[in-house]
C-alpha cells in the first residue's frame, strides 16, 4: 500500500471537497490508502455521505486549523493543527510516502523546511506548479512562491529539482531546462538572472537551452522553466487570469444573441477540448520540491477533482522515485567549484 497523508480541514472548501477527493482517489488507485488529518466530526459527516473502502482510510482527530491569517513561523508551533500533524506524521512514519494540503502556503513551506526537512545539499525548497502547453505536454515553473529572493545557486538546484520532476513524473527524458527572464538573449536580465546563465550553460545532468520570455512559457519548447518565486509567482497568476479572461468573453460573446448561440451548438465539442486542455487543476497542486519526501500543495479554492488529481500525483511521483532521482543528479555536480560561495 501506498500511504498518503490528506490535511482534511485545509483550503477554502474543506473538509467537503477534501474528503470528496479522497473517495475518489481510493476509487481510481487500489493500492492508495490514506490518512486524513482534522476535526474527526466534521470529516465522519462527510465521510457518511460516500461509499468507500474503509480499510484503506483512517482518520486522526486534530482539534486546530491553521487559516490564511495565522504566522506561519507561529502556526508551525501549533502540533494539534491538521497541518503540522500531517507534517510531524510524515517525519516519524517511514511508511508514509506522502503529503497533500491545500492550507496555507506559507506554514506549508515553513512546515516542510522546519519538520520534514530538506533534501541534503539542497538551500531551499520550491512550488513547482504542472502548466498545459500548447503541445498537449505540460511546462514545470520552477519557482512559482516559495522565495522571493532567490541566490543564483537556487535557480541552479531548482533547475535539478524541477527537470527530476519532469522526468518522474511526466516521464520527459532529458527536460529542456530556460531560465525566466525578459529577453531571449544571453545579456538580458539583471545581475541574478545573468549571472544564474553563466552556471546554467556550464552545469552538467540538465539540458540548459537560454532565456524564455514570459509569454513562451505555454509556447515554446521548454520542459521546465526556471524562476525567482516573485517572478514566477506573478506569471503564474497572470496565466491564471487570461485564461479565466478567455473563458469568460467566449462565455459572453457565445450567449450575446441567439445566432451567438447557435453558433456554440457546432462548436462546443472543440470548446470543451480546448478547456480540457488549458485547464490548470487537471495535474493537481504545486509540488514543494527538494524536501525529504514528497508534498503537494494545492490551490486553496481547490475542488475535489483536484484533490484527487493531486493525490494521484504524489502516489505517481513517489512510485518513480522522485527523491532519489534528485538526490543521484546532486551527486553529480560540485556546486563549490562551479559557484562561488557568497552566490
Amino acid at each position: 500500500m501506498i500511504k498518503i497523508l490528506v490535511d482534511a480541514m485545509g483550503g477554502d472548501n474543506a473538509p467537503q471537497a477534501t474528503v470528496q477527493g479522497c473517495v475518489e482517489a481510493l476509487e481510481n488507485d487500489k493500492e492508495l490508502y490514506l490518512i486524513l488529518t482534522g476535526r474527526q466530526n466534521e470529516i465522519e459527516a462527510e465521510l457518511n455521505k460516500y461509499k468507500y473502502d474503509k480499510k484503506r482510510l483512517e482518520i486522526v482527530d486534530c482539534p486546530d486549523v491553521i487559516d490564511m491569517n495565522d504566522i506561519p513561523t507561529e502556526a508551525v508551533k501549533r502540533k494539534q493543527s491538521s497541518l503540522m500533524t500531517a507534517y510531524w506524521m510524515l517525519k516519524k512514519e517511514d511508511d508514509i510516502c506522502g503529503l497533500v494540503t491545500a492550507g496555507s502556503t506559507g506554514a506549508t513551506i515553513v512546515g516542510g523546511q522546519l519538520i520534514l526537512g530538506r533534501i541534503r545539499g539542497i538551500k531551499r525548497p520550491a512550488l513547482c506548479p504542472a502548466i498545459p502547453n500548447n503541445r498537449g505536454g505540460v511546462t514545470l515553473l520552477c519557482d512559482c512562491g516559495a522565495n522571493a529572493e532567490c541566490k543564483p545557486v537556487m535557480l541552479c538546484q531548482f533547475s535539478i529539482l524541477a527537470s527530476a520532476y519532469a522526468e518522474a513524473g511526466f516521464g520527459i527524458k532529458n527536460p529542456k531546462v530556460g531560465l525566466l527572464s525578459n529577453g531571449t538573449e544571453e545579456h538580458k536580465g539583471d545581475p541574478l538572472h545573468q549571472e544564474t546563465y553563466k552556471y546554467l550553460s556550464q552545469m552538467q545532468g540538465i539540458n540548459f537551452v537560454g532565456n524564455v520570455e514570459g509569454r513562451d512559457i505555454m509556447l515554446s519548447e521548454c520542459d521546465v522553466v526556471v524562476s525567482d518565486g516573485f517572478s514566477g509567482n506573478v506569471a503564474l497568476k497572470a496565466m491564471e487570469g487570461c485564461g479565466k479572461l478567455v473563458l469568460g468573453v467566449m462565455k459572453k460573446e457565445f450567449t450575446s444573441s441567439l445566432s451567438a448561440k447557435i453558433g456554440y451548438l457546432f462548436a462546443r465539442k472543440a470548446i470543451k477540448r480546448m478547456r480540457s486542455q488549458l485547464d490548470f487543476e487537471k495535474f493537481g497542486g504545486a509540488l514543494l520540491l527538494g524536501l525529504k519526501k514528497v508534498v503537494v500543495k494545492s490551490h486553496g479554492s481547490s475542488k475535489a477533482s483536484t484533490f484527487s488529481a493531486s493525490i494521484a500525483n504524489a502516489a505517481s511521483i513517489y512510485r518513480n522515485g522522485l527523491v532519489p532521482a534528485v538526490e543521484k543528479k546532486l551527486e553529480a555536480i560540485d556546486f563549490s567549484t562551479l559557484i562561488p560561495e557568497e552566490n
